[in-house]
C-alpha cells in the first residue's frame, strides 16, 4: 500500500496555489487544470486518453475506495498529467481489485495530490476558467511554481493526438466484459441481453485519436468488424482496406491543431462513405465541413450532462469530456443541421449532413463511466451503413 509521506503543491498560472500531500509518483508535472463531476468511474477517467495534457480534479470527496482492476482500464496507460482529490482512500475494498490507486499512479509515473479543498479549486475554475498548472513534490516554493505554470505550454494549438494514437493498424474483437461474478478474469466476455452477436459483420475503420476500449467493445457488440487506424492514416489506405464506414473517436486537445486529420475526413466525406464521430471526432467533423471551433471556459467533464435531441425532442443524460466546442453558427445551414444541444449552456452536442450519411455527437455514448441513454447511436450508425449499401 502507498504511504503518504510527502508534501505537494498545486499552483495555477493566475497565482492561486494549494498545499496538500502526494500519492503516486514524485516530481513535477504540468497541464491544464480541469475538474470532473462524476461520482464514480475514476479509473475509466484516469485512463481516458482525452485527458492527455491535463491535470484532473475530481469533485467527489473520496477517490480510490475500490482500488484498481483490469476491466475498467480504457487505454494502454494513463495519459493525464496529474490527479487531484480531496481524500485518497488508503484502505480500498472490492472483489475485482488488483492494486491500490496510489500504486497504479506511481507505476505509471502520474503525480497525485490529496488533502486540498477541491470545492474551492472547482469554484475557482468555474469562475475564472481552466488554468495552466503544475503539481510538484520537489519544488515547494509557491511563487516559483506559479511562474513555472505561467511559462508552461497550454493546450491551444498543440497536437496531442500524435501522443495517444496507435502506431499501426490493429484488429479489435473483444466484446463487453461480464462483471457479474466473483471469479472475474479479463478474458471473460458478456453476451448482453438482446445483443445480436449473430448479425452479419460490417467492416469499419475506427480512427484512433485517443480511442477508449469500451467504444471498440460497443462497436463489436453492434456487429461491426473493427480495424483501428492511426490518426495519420491516408484516406486511400482507409478505403483500400474495404471498410463500409468510418468511426471518428474521442481524443485530447485542440481540434484545430490536427489539420492533417481534418483534411483526411474532408476527403472521406467527398467519397460518400458513412461517418460517425464522437467528442474530438465531432469537432474534427465540424472543421471538415467548413465550421469553426472554440475553447470553452471550463469545459464539460462528468457523467450527468443533459442534452436535448432536437430530432425527437427527447433528453439524454450523457457522459462528457471536452474543453473545445463546435460553433453551430459557423456551419453551412444548407448542408448541416444541428441535431443536439447542451441544456446547461446551449452549446453544440451533435450535427448531421442533410445529403450524406454523416453524423456526430459531442458526448460519449459508450459510457464507462456514465449513463447508457445514448448507446442507440451505435445501432444508428449500423443502420446508416446498411441503408447506404
Amino acid at each position: 500500500m502507498t504511504k503518504i509521506v510527502n508534501k505537494a503543491i498545486l499552483a495555477l498560472e493566475d497565482g492561486t496555489w494549494f498545499e496538500g500531500y502526494s500519492f503516486g509518483a514524485q516530481g513535477q508535472s504540468f497541464g491544464e487544470v480541469v475538474f470532473n463531476t462524476s461520482m464514480t468511474g475514476y479509473q475509466e477517467i484516469l485512463t481516458d486518453p482525452s485527458y492527455c495534457g491535463q491535470i484532473v480534479t475530481m469533485t467527489y470527496p473520496m477517490i480510490g475506495n475500490t482500488g484498481v482492476n483490469h476491466a475498467d482500464i480504457e487505454s494502454r496507460k494513463p495519459f493525464l498529467s496529474g490527479f487531484v482529490v480531496r481524500e485518497y482512500c488508503k484502505h480500498p475494498s472490492n472483489y475485482r481489485m488488483t492494486s491500490h490507486l496510489g500504486d497504479y499512479l506511481r507505476k505509471n509515473n502520474i503525480i497525485g495530490i490529496e488533502g486540498i479543498d477541491t470545492r474551492a479549486l472547482t469554484a475557482h475554475l468555474r469562475q475564472f476558467g481552466a488554468k495552466k498548472g503544475v503539481i510538484s513534490t520537489t519544488e515547494l516554493n509557491p511563487k516559483k511554481l506559479v511562474k513555472l505554470a505561467k511559462d508552461s505550454e497550454g493546450l491551444v494549438g498543440r497536437d496531442l493526438v500524435k501522443e495517444v494514437t496507435c502506431d499501426k493498424p490493429y484488429h479489435w474483437t473483444e466484446l463487453p466484459y461480464n462483471l457479474d461474478h466473483a471469479s472475474y478474469k479479463p478474458s471473460d466476455q458478456l453476451n448482453l441481453e438482446g445483443l445480436e452477436t449473430s448479425k452479419p459483420k460490417i467492416k469499419i475503420a475506427a480512427m484512433d485519436y485517443g480511442i477508449k476500449y469500451n467504444i471498440l467493445r460497443r462497436l463489436v457488440a453492434e456487429g461491426f468488424d473493427v480495424t483501428v487506424f492511426p490518426a495519420s492514416t491516408k484516406p486511400s489506405d482507409i478505403l483500400n482496406s474495404g471498410v463500409k464506414g468510418v468511426f471518428l473517436s474521442n481524443g485530447p486537445g485542440d481540434p484545430e491543431a490536427v489539420p492533417y486529420v481534418v483534411d483526411t475526413i474532408r476527403d472521406l466525406i467527398h467519397r460518400n462513405i458513412p461517418i460517425f464521430g464522437i467528442c474530438l471526432g465531432h469537432q474534427i467533423l465540424g472543421l471538415a465541413l467548413g465550421g469553426k471551433t472554440y475553447k470553452l471556459k471550463f469545459g464539460h467533464r462528468g457523467g450527468n450532462q443533459p442534452v436535448l435531441n432536437r430530432l425527437n425532442n427527447k433528453i439524454e443524460i450523457t457522459s462528457q469530456n471536452h474543453g473545445f466546442c463546435v460553433d453551430d453558427e459557423s456551419l453551412d445551414k444548407e448542408l448541416v443541421i444541428s441535431t443536439h444541444i447542451n441544456l446547461s449552456d446551449n452549446t453544440s452536442e451533435g450535427l448531421a449532413m442533410k445529403n450524406k450519411p454523416v453524423f456526430s455527437v459531442q458526448y460519449h455514448p459508450e459510457s464507462s463511466p456514465g449513463p447508457h441513454d445514448s448507446r442507440y447511436l451505435f445501432k444508428q450508425f449500423r443502420e446508416m451503413i446498411e441503408k447506404n449499401g
